[in-house]
């Protein structure tokens, strides 16, 4: 899979590699961190930097056109319905106890977990999903992923030893 997704980017500046690899929702940061330290030879901060930032960034995007997008296409292409109608059912049965039990920290708290198809876009999609507003949800999702970056580059630099 790392080497797939390492044909990707071949020429691209590993900073740069890493903020899209990170942006990618299967892999996020969890695969980004590793890769860009153990691959690309980046420092530590620069892969938690790079790692941190392409996440936060796919889950911007998430906040704020999800809607727009998913209304357009389920209006014009009835695959598009099915899917955004599954997802959205999806999330909120993974992550309505969290959000009835923490409110708005659910939000943080999924972020912080470095789990696949848990983590960071999860949070992205909890917080459109439930309404939370972004000026709220936007700070709690960025702490989430820089304290799963801290987790990721930790177990990174265990590895690595």
């Amino acid at each position: 899979m790392h080497a797939l997704i390492i044909s990707w980017f071949v020429g691209f500046p590993h900073w740069l590699a890493t903020f899209l690899v990170a942006m990618i929702p299967v892999t996020e940061l969890r695969a980004a961190l590793p890769l860009a330290y153990n691959v690309y030879r980046m420092s530590a901060f620069d892969a938690w930097l790079w790692s941190v930032l392409g996440t936060f960034a796919a889950m911007v995007i998430i906040v704020f056109l999800l809607d727009p997008i998913a209304r357009f296409l389920s209006k014009y292409i009835g695959f598009f319905k099915k899917f955004f109608d599954w997802l959205f059912e999806h999330t909120r049965k993974r992550a309505a106890d969290k959000m009835q039990k923490y409110g708005a920290w659910a939000i943080f708290i999924l972020a912080a977990i470095s789990i696949p198809f848990l983590g960071g876009m999860t949070g992205a999609l909890a917080a459109f999903i439930f309404g939370v507003p972004k000026w709220k949800s936007l700070p709690l999702l960025l702490l989430g992923t820089m304290l799963s970056g801290i987790i990721v580059l930790f177990i990174t630099l265990g590895f690595s030893q």
